[in-house]
This record gives structure tokens, C-alpha cells and sequence, in this order.
């Protein structure tokens, strides 16, 4: 089942667009990965579609729901979790007080314990600052709270920017429980091959545009996607 359908995206933050006219399907339990060059629009289509660019025009359907114009609160109430690159925890705050902000959660301390079972490492720092985490218990974090509104959609922007190789190989891990789950991912990352590797199917962007598409294994072969992005082995 289709959960989110992106048709015409274009926009930017000033008079020039970074999309330009963007369509994509993600269906439940589905990762799909967007990989691209610098500068192709990845972190943008990720701000589009959490309600974070200033500017925009096309549509963005969540489960069959118009979202296009929601706030960026009301999309994340109707569903979608994010994570972004940087600036992804409150390092002032301790480990529970970043999940204690999510708000429009009912049952919310129960949510929580839930994460706290999935994520084991926080439950012990669960009153440590997030500022004092390791990298990857931070990441950890970042997930935590993008998954506390039990989200249908988590766009993941650049998960394993920075981290090390140990800890890619967790990350990645943890994305493909995220689908097992029943969760769809948008997967933005620089290691292409690594998450096409886990994905069902993958885009490229180029100029803005979806400049290749398909089935992940097939673009691992794609000789036009070799050339443009993912290179070699």
C-alpha cells in the first residue's frame, strides 16, 4: 500500500528552485533510498517533505491525505518522523526530556518505555545529557524521538554522516528493523551502495530532478547509475 506519493515538487529557500518537479512513491514496510551528488536536492526533498522549506508547489499525499500546506507539527502528528543530518537532539536536555517534547502523543510514557526496550542504551543514560552520548547512542536518540508518534513514514537524512564504520553497520541494521516493522523509510545517504544494499527500491537525484529509478538491485548494475553517482566498488 502506497503511504506517501510525491507528484511536480519544486521549490527552494529563495527565487531560485532546488526541485524541480520531484515524483516518488513509498509504500508501507518499503525502504527507498535517495542518493545524488552534492547540491542534487536530497536534504532539500527532506525539508519539503517534513514541512521545512520555505517554498514550494506540487503535492504531497500522506496515506491518500493532502499534506502539502500542513505545519510541520501537524505533518509529524499525521505520521511522518524525522531525522535530520545535524542538530538532531537537544544536547541541553537529558535523554528522556528530548523524548518527553514530542508532543500530540496519548499513551506517551508508555511509548516511551517501548523505545526504552528497543533501545536498551538509552534506557541506562536515560538521565544523562544528550550532549554527553557517544555518537551513536546519539543516533540512537535521533531515532527514538523520530519513532515516539509511532510515525508510518521516517525520512532519514544522511543517518550515517560521521560515524564509524562499526557503528554504519548498526545504523543500517537499525533502518532495516525500522522496515520490518512495518515502518516506510526514505533513506537520504552519501553510502548509496550500503543502502541500496537494504532497499527495495532507490532514486537518483540530479539537477533537482529524479534523474534514474528502480529496483535497488538493478541500480547496483545500472551502468548510467554508476556513471552519475554511485561509481564503482
Amino acid at each position: 500500500m502506497t503511504v506517501l506519493s510525491i507528484t511536480g515538487l519544486r521549490g527552494g529557500y529563495g527565487e531560485v528552485d532546488i526541485l524541480n518537479g520531484v515524483d516518488l512513491t513509498l509504500a508501507a514496510g518499503e525502504i527507498l533510498t535517495v542518493a545524488g551528488s552534492n547540491g542534487a536536492g536530497k536534504s532539500t526533498l527532506a525539508k519539503a517533505i517534513v514541512g521545512l522549506l520555505p517554498r514550494l508547489t506540487g503535492q504531497i499525499l500522506l496515506q491518500g491525505r493532502d499534506i502539502t500546506t500542513l505545519p510541520t507539527v501537524q505533518r509529524a502528528r499525521s505520521g511522518i518522523g524525522y531525522v535530520p543530518q545535524v542538530a538532531n537532539v537537544f544536547p541541553s536536555l537529558s535523554v528522556v526530556e528530548n523524548l518527553e517534547v514530542v508532543e500530540g502523543v496519548p499513551d506517551r510514557a508508555a511509548r516511551i518505555a517501548e523505545l526504552f526496550a528497543m533501545f536498551p542504551a538509552l534506557a541506562k543514560r536515560r538521565r544523562a545529557r544528550a550532549g554527553s552520548l557517544s555518537g551513536g547512542e546519539r543516533q540512537q536518540l535521533a531515532y527514538a524521538r523520530a519513532l515516539v508518534t509511532r510515525p508510518v513514514v521516517v525520512v532519514l537524512d544522511e543517518p550515517t554522516a560521521a560515524l564509524s564504520p562499526a557503528l554504519v553497520a548498526d545504523s543500517f541494521s537499525r533502518i532495516a528493523q525500522l522496515a520490518q516493522d512495518g515502518t516506510a523509510v526514505l533513506l537520504i545517504e552519501q553510502r548509496a551502495r550500503q543502502a541500496l544494499a537494504i532497499s527495495g527500491r532507490g532514486v537518483i537525484l540530479d539537477g533537482g530532478r529524479v534523474a534514474l529509478s528502480g529496483a535497488a538491485g538493478a541500480l547496483l548494475e545500472d551502468e548510467r547509475a554508476i556513471r552519475l553517482y554511485l561509481g564503482h566498488e
